[in-house]
C-alpha cells in the first residue's frame, strides 16, 4: 500500500473546490527575517536530521531512504520518507524551502506534506503569490483548517514550521478524544490548537487512532529540500 497524494488537490479526494475552499482565503503578512533558520536543537531533542546523513529516515515502503543530500538539506527523489521511530505527542521543528524555479500553479508548485502519526497532514507548499484553495495551501491542516494568515516567503527561501502535535486518544471507554495542532509558519501563528477529529487521516497506508506513529515527508513530484529537523517528546508532560 501507500501513501493517497491527496494534496494533488480537490479531485484526489473527489471532492469540489467549493466542498474544499468554503474558508476565507487568508490574509498575507510578511515573517519577520530569518534569523533562526539552522539554528541548533534544544538538548532533549531528538535530532531527525542534521545536514549529515538519513540514518533516522526509511522509504515510505520500508526500505532505505532514497532522497538527495546536498549542502546540508536533503531532497526529495525517489517516494516518500519516514522515521524509524514512532512517536506520539511532540513538539516538531522542521525547516523546508520549494524550488526557487518557479513551474506550475496552485497544487503543482513546491506540493509536498508532513504527516504526524504517518496520518494528520499538514500541507507543504510554495503559496507565494500562488492561490489555491485555503484548507490546500501552505501550513493548513490539509482539508481541514486554513491557516490564519499566509505567512510565506518567497520561492527558493528557506521557511520553518514549528508545531505542537497532540494526538486524538481512545479513552477508557472507547470514545475518541480529538487532538490538535498548533502551528507557527516562519514565526507567525497560523494554527491556533486547531481539533484533530479521530477520523481525519489523509493517508491509505494508516488509520484509525494510534498512541504512536511515525513522521512521513511526501513526495508529490516536486523537489521540495528539507533541513534541521527535530522534535521533542511531550507524552509524559
Amino acid at each position: 500500500m501507500h501513501f493517497l497524494r491527496l494534496t494533488a488537490g480537490a479531485v484526489a479526494l473527489g471532492l469540489t473546490w467549493t466542498a474544499l475552499g468554503a474558508e476565507t482565503v487568508p490574509p498575507v503578512v510578511t515573517p519577520a527575517p530569518a534569523f533562526s533558520q539552522g539554528a541548533g536543537a534544544p538538548s532533549d531533542a531528538v535530532v531527525l536530521f542534521d545536514g549529515k546523513n538519513l540514518a533516522a529516515w526509511k522509504g515510505e515502503n520500508g526500505g532505505d531512504a532514497k532522497w538527495r543530500v546536498v549542502d546540508g538539506a536533503m531532497e526529495m527523489s525517489g517516494g516518500g520518507l519516514m522515521t524509524r521511530e514512532e512517536f506520539g505527542d511532540i513538539q516538531l521543528h522542521i525547516e523546508w524551502a520549494s524550488p526557487a524555479e518557479v513551474k506550475g500553479e496552485g497544487q503543482s508548485r513546491g506540493n509536498s506534506g508532513i504527516y504526524f502519526q504517518g496520518r494528520y497532514e499538514i500541507q507543504v507548499l510554495d503559496s507565494y503569490q500562488n492561490p489555491t484553495y485555503p484548507n490546500g495551501q501552505a501550513s493548513a491542516f490539509y482539508g481541514h483548517s486554513a491557516p490564519l494568515v499566509n505567512a510565506s516567503r518567497k520561492p527558493g527561501e528557506w521557511q520553518t514550521y514549528d508545531i505542537v502535535f497532540r494526538a486524538p486518544k481512545t479513552d477508557k471507554d472507547g470514545k475518541v478524544q480529538p487532538g490538535s495542532f498548533t502551528v507557527l509558519h516562519n514565526g507567525v501563528l497560523v494554527q491556533d490548537h486547531v481539533p484533530i477529529p479521530g477520523g481525519a487521516t489523509t493517508s491509505a497506508k494508516f488509520d484509525g487512532v494510534a498512541p504512536r506513529g511515525p513522521i512521513f515527508l511526501q513526495d508529490h513530484g516536486s523537489p521540495v529540500r528539507y533541513r534541521n529537523i527535530w522534535l521533542r517528546k511531550l507524552d509524559a508532560r
